[in-house]
């Protein structure tokens, strides 16, 4: 958010202000402001001690998180050849805002520490207020927070990209961040990087859903260019019942959670509803697996969490050649 013209270059004095104007509701982050100054009773002015949980803390919350950080490795690990490269450091944090893991290079790591951006470390919004980890969490949605919109004067050095993870029920289950100190950061190349954390943040959702649902047949419910944004994923029962779906799919196909495990999935894709059917998205969705595997038929089954025999069978009722 641009400095306000004719205001002191004070970072605290600009959030006060800024909180204090009839356009707090649309101006930027000033949203993520008010609540950290008066939610959360937070002085942009003063640095908040580079406290730590103690090991034991970190050990229950890691394990806590065992699934999310098993599946979240090998993502991390490929986001950060390319960001550690650019001096970024790679961040991963639970619900709570705690980060439990860190991808940086050595030669950085004493510089991101000293800003207490380090497993251990809360970021959380009522910790320290407008960050790109806390206010991915508060709202829900990536965030990028360039220098001067963080709360504390003492984190404008900053430039944070974060990316919520959600759940197999939809809950939020963490936040990838990948932050920067560099001060040749350019709006355009911090543009691209969130980009790439966000597809990182969703194919960790869409991993943790296919292990939560182990054995259960996935279906992708998102097809065409008009499809909604997010993991569009259901899992369904030997009976075609839903008994899973990401967040992105109940809001796009307004699936409440009481009809999780009751709900027909032809009552979803049948005609007079916004997909074009149950049978055509299925075929699609075993043509793209098939199309993964290079025409293996037992590697696509493997994909759809199918046997070998159910994925002939399935292939012969909806007309599709293997």
């Amino acid at each position: 958010m641009p400095l306000p013209v004719g205001v002191p270059r004070d970072h605290a004095k600009i959030v006060q202000s800024v909180v204090a104007s009839s356009a707090v509701g649309r101006a930027g982050f000033a949203a993520s402001w008010r609540r950290s100054l008066i939610h959360h009773q937070l002085d942009p002015s003063r640095a908040r001690p580079g406290e730590r949980v103690p090991a034991p803390e970190m050990r229950a919350r890691r394990e806590a998180a065992g699934l999310l950080l098993r599946i979240a490795t090998p993502v991390l690990d490929r986001l950060a050849r390319a960001a550690c490269e650019a001096g970024c450091t790679v961040l991963l944090s639970d619900p709570e805002g705690m980060v439990l893991d860190e991808r940086v290079r050595d030669g950085d790591r004493r510089e991101f520490h000293a800003s207490n951006l380090a497993p251990g470390s809360n970021w959380s919004e009522g910790a320290e207020g407008t960050n790109g980890i806390g206010t991915c969490l508060a709202e829900g949605r990536p965030v990028t927070v360039w220098r001067d919109q963080h709360f504390r004067a003492t984190n404008t050095g900053l430039v944070c990209m974060g990316a919520p993870v959600f759940g197999a029920a939809g809950e939020l289950a963490g936040v990838i961040d990948v932050s920067s100190v560099r001060s040749d950061m350019t709006e355009g190349y911090a543009r691209l990087v969130s980009l790439t954390v966000q597809d990182a943040a969703q194919r960790i959702e869409a991993d943790l859903f296919r292990a939560c649902f182990d054995g259960a047949r996935i279906l992708s419910a998102a097809s065409g260019e008009g499809a909604p944004q997010g993991v569009m994923l259901l899992a369904l029962d030997r009976d075609d019942l839903v008994i899973g779906a990401t967040r992105a799919a109940r809001r796009a196909l307004e699936i409440d959670e009481l009809q999780i495990g009751r709900l027909p999935a032809d009552d979803l894709f049948g005609p007079g509803h916004r997909a074009a059917g149950l049978e055509a998205v299925q075929r699609a969705e075993m043509a793209r697996a098939l199309a993964r595997a290079g025409g293996n038929v037992s590697a696509a089954a493997r994909d759809l969490g199918i046997g070998r025999a159910t994925f002939y069978r399935k292939a012969r009722a909806l007309g599709l050649e293997v």
